[in-house]
C-alpha cells in the first residue's frame, strides 16, 4: 500500500514537473536574477559615491555655509533662533529620564529653547513620574513643557502634530525631535543649528544615531551592521549628491515652515517622518546629513520588540510608495532625475526589491531548484553578486566583519517578516497601520540581572513559537536534504545552515530574553 502511494506520488510529481514546475521556475528565477542586478548595480553606485566622498573630503560644512552661533554685544540671545525640542514618548519608564536630561542639557541660550514633552502614556503611574521629572527641571529654570491629550490617533505623527498647535510654539523657528531613547550631546543644537541659519534652502539637518547597546547580544551586532550601512552609505550618498535621503523620525532638527509648506505631519502611513520628508522635498526644501553628529540611543534587544520595529519599516515605506507613487511623478518642482532618484533608487529597489529578492530568491527559489535540475541558476547571481552586495554592506561596520556569516542569516531570516510587511503595505491589507512602540529596556537588563549573572525566563510556547519560521527552516532541511542526497548544485551547506538560523529565530532563541 505505501509502495503504491509512494509510486503514484512520483508519478504525479514527473507529470506535473515539466509542464508547470519547470516554467513556473524559470520566470521565477528570471526575475530574481533581475532584481539581484537592480540590487547590485544600486549598492556598487553608492560604493563608487561613497568613494568619491571620502577622497573629496566633501563634509556637509563645505557643502553648506556653516558658521558657528554667536552672541550679539548688542542683541544678546536674540540672535539665537528659538528653538523646540519634542520628544514623544509612551509608557517609557526605563528611559525617560535618560531623553529629558540630555534635552534639558542641550547647550543653547535658556529663553530661546522650550523643551516639550509629548506624553500619550497609557499607565497613570508613569504618567505621573513623567510630569514629575519635568516639574524637576522647571524647577532647575529649563523652559519645559508637559503636553497630554485625551487620545492616541495618528500614534507619534498625531502627538507631534498636536504639538505644533501650543500657542507657544509661534515663536519658534526650528523644531529637534527625539525619541525617548535619544540622548543627544549638549553641543547638538551648536553644530545643527547654524546649517539652516546660514542655508535658507535647507528644510532638514539629520543626525548619526550612536548605539549604546550594540554588544547586548548578537542580534544588536547585525542590526548594528545593517544600520551602519544605512547612516555610512545610504543617507551620506542621498546627501552629498543632493539627491534625497528620508528623515530618521529622530535626531534630526527642521525648518518649521518647511514642515508646514509640506502640509504638516501626517498620519496615514506608519512611518510619518519619510511621509514628511517625501512632501518636503518636492517643495524643494535640501536636507542635509551630518554623519559626525551621533546621537545615542538603544537598538531594540529582544526578538519580539526588534519583529514588530522592523514590520513598521517595511510596511509604512511600501504603503507610501503605493499612496505618492503618482504625486511625485506629477510634481513639476524638482527635476526629473531627482523624482527618478526617489521612485527608483529610495522607494523601488531599497524598499521593496531588496526586501522581496532577499527573502524570494534565497529563500524559496534557489532552494527549489535542487528538486529541477532542468533549472539552473548561474554562478554570478547565486554567488558572485550576494558576495559582493554583502561585503559592500559589511565594510560599514569593520569591527563585526568576522560576524558577516552570521549577518547573512539572521537578514534572511528577518527578510521573511520584511517580505510580507512589503506586501502588506503594498496591499494596505490587514496590519498595514498597526504601530507597536519598540519596547527599550534602558538600564532594566543590568539591573534585573545583576550584570551577567544568567537570566531564567518563564517560557510562554504561545509567545516563543514562531510557525512560520518554522515552517521555512523545515522547507530549507528538506531541500538541503535533497541536495545532499541526490542533487549536484552542492547548495546543502547554505540550505542546512539557514534552516539552522530559521529555527533558533522559531523557538524564540534570539537576542535577549528578559524573566518576566
Amino acid at each position: 500500500m505505501g509502495m503504491e502511494i509512494t509510486g503514484q506520488l512520483g508519478l504525479v510529481w514527473e507529470q506535473t514537473r515539466a509542464p508547470l514546475l519547470v516554467p513556473v521556475l524559470k520566470v521565477m528565477v528570471v526575475l530574481c536574477l533581475a532584481m539581484s542586478l537592480m540590487l547590485f548595480i544600486e549598492r556598487v553606485y553608492m560604493g563608487i559615491v561613497i568613494a568619491f566622498v571620502k577622497l573629496l573630503g566633501r563634509k556637509p560644512d563645505k557643502m553648506y555655509k556653516w558658521e558657528p552661533m554667536k552672541e550679539d554685544v548688542e542683541l544678546g540671545n536674540s540672535g539665537y533662533p528659538m528653538v523646540l525640542v519634542q520628544i514623544p514618548m509612551y509608557n517609557e519608564k526605563e528611559v525617560y529620564q535618560l531623553s529629558i536630561g540630555a534635552a534639558c542639557g542641550l547647550s543653547w541660550p535658556a529663553d530661546r529653547i522650550i523643551i516639550q514633552v509629548l506624553d500619550d502614556s497609557t499607565d497613570p503611574a508613569i504618567k505621573t513620574l513623567v510630569q514629575v521629572e519635568c516639574q524637576r527641571w522647571a524647577s532647575k529654570g529649563v523652559n519645559i513643557k508637559y503636553e497630554i491629550r485625551d487620545n492616541r490617533n495618528g500614534y507619534k505623527a498625531g502627538a507631534l502634530k498636536e504639538g505644533m498647535k501650543h500657542s507657544y510654539v509661534k515663536q519658534c523657528d526650528h523644531v529637534a525631535i527625539f525619541d525617548a531613547d535619544f540622548q543627544p550631546q549638549p553641543d547638538f543644537l551648536n553644530r545643527t543649528i547654524p546649517f539652516l541659519v546660514n542655508n535658507p534652502e535647507l528644510g532638514l539637518v539629520q543626525a548619526r544615531w550612536k548605539f549604546v547597546n550594540s554588544d547586548e547580544c548578537l542580534m544588536t551586532r547585525m542590526q548594528e551592521m545593517s544600520l551602519d550601512y544605512h547612516f555610512i552609505v545610504e543617507q551620506e550618498v542621498g546627501s552629498s549628491t543632493y539627491a534625497f535621503f528620508g528623515f530618521n523620525g529622530t535626531a534630526g532638527v527642521w525648518r518649521i515652515s518647511a514642515i508646514n509648506e509640506a502640509g504638516g505631519w501626517k498620519d496615514r502611513t506608519t512611518v510619518e517622518d519619510m511621509d514628511l520628508a517625501v512632501r518636503a522635498s518636492l517643495k524643494g526644501w535640501k536636507f542635509v546629513y551630518v554623519g559626525d553628529q551621533k546621537v545615542k540611543n538603544e537598538l531594540p534587544s529582544t526578538f519580539k520588540a526588534y519583529r514588530f520595529q522592523q514590520h513598521r519599516w517595511s510596511c509604512g515605506p511600501a504603503n507610501l510608495f503605493k499612496k505618492m507613487v503618482t504625486e511625485i511623478m506629477r510634481n513639476k518642482r524638482v527635476s526629473l532625475w531627482k523624482k527618478l532618484y526617489v521612485i527608483y533608487s529610495f522607494f523601488f529597489v531599497r524598499k521593496i526589491v531588496a526586501h522581496i529578492v532577499t527573502f524570494v530568491f534565497y529563500c524559496v527559489v534557489l532552494p527549489a531548484t535542487v528538486f529541477v535540475p532542468e533549472v539552473q541558476v548561474p554562478k554570478w547571481g547565486a554567488v558572485y553578486i550576494p558576495s559582493i552586495i554583502t561585503l559592500l554592506n559589511a565594510v560599514g561596520t569593520p569591527r563585526s566583519l568576522h560576524l558577516v556569516l552570521f549577518w547573512i542569516l539572521f537578514e534572511n531570516v528577518m527578510s521573511l517578516h520584511r517580505t510580507k510587511a512589503t506586501f502588506i503595505g503594498l496591499l494596505e491589507a490587514g496590519r498595514v497601520n498597526e504601530w507597536v512602540v519598540t519596547e527599550k529596556l534602558g538600564d532594566a537588563l543590568k539591573t534585573k540581572s545583576d550584570g551577567k549573572a544568567p537570566r531564567k525566563p518563564r517560557i510562554r510556547i504561545g509567545e516563543r513559537i514562531h510557525l512560520l519560521e518554522l515552517g521555512v527552516g523545515a522547507y530549507l532541511l528538506v531541500c538541503g536534504c535533497y541536495d545532499l542526497a541526490m542533487g549536484k548544485n552542492g547548495y546543502f551547506i547554505f540550505l542546512f545552515l539557514q534552516s539552522i538560523a530559521f529555527f533558533v529565530a522559531a523557538v524564540g532563541y534570539v537576542g535577549t530574553i528578559v524573566s518576566t
